[in-house]
């Protein structure tokens, strides 16, 4: 299996993230006019919302998302079904991950790849940050196994009397392990077949 300390694999793989988000970009373009344009009229605020997270080598950076939450909401990192703060667009955006789809621009710009650990707020960087260490050595993705596994985060996060609990406590430790065994096994092969999931997902 070919290893990501391959100097071909990360270039490979750079050039699969450029293609297929540039493509994605394209040809899902009356998707973002449309999903802007409803996001804009449902409540006042900017279209896209810029969180910022923890990139390659510790390196912060906004993550793209189409804004789902009133605008200048404040309160928990975490989020859970249900919760006030998201808009009635927001919970369609989200049920179907298309809030997402602005990460394509990430990608684009190199601070994320298609396939690799999801990003992570400081706060919960520092909390686990040795496991970091290793986890921040390769760039982090749109998908990645623990975002499959965990696609119903939001409803698991609601289930519990103390969501941010539960995620630093449980959910995040439980990722932290897929993203671990994911950077062991990592290929292109592999990429592929996350990204396959992933689509498979979303479409049940």
């Amino acid at each position: 299996m070919e290893h990501s300390s391959s100097s071909s694999y990360a270039r490979t793989k750079r050039a699969m993230d450029v293609a297929f988000s540039a493509t994605g970009v394209f040809l899902l373009s009356p998707l973002l006019v449309a999903v802007a344009i409803a996001v804009r009229l449902d409540s006042p605020g900017p279209v896209l919302f810029r969180h910022e997270r923890v990139g390659r080598n510790g390196r912060k950076f906004g993550v793209l998302k189409f804004r789902s939450m009133t605008h200048g909401s404040r309160g928990a990192e975490v989020t859970a079904a249900g919760d006030p703060r998201i808009t009635r667009v927001g919970r369609v955006l989200r049920r179907t991950k298309i809030d997402e789809l602005p990460q394509l621009f990430n990608v684009l710009s190199g601070d994320m790849s298609l396939v690799g650990p999801r990003p992570e707020v400081a706060r919960y960087v520092s909390m686990f940050s040795r496991d970091y260490e290793e986890i921040l050595k390769v760039p982090p993705g749109i998908t990645d196994p623990a975002a499959v596994e965990y696609r119903d985060e939001e409803r698991l996060l609601a289930a519990s009397a103390d969501p941010e609990a539960q995620y630093s406590q449980v959910v995040l430790p439980a990722k932290i392990a897929l993203y671990r065994r994911y950077l062991a096994e990592r290929s292109l092969w592999t990429d592929l077949k996350i990204i396959g999931r992933t689509f498979a997902a979303l479409i049940h």
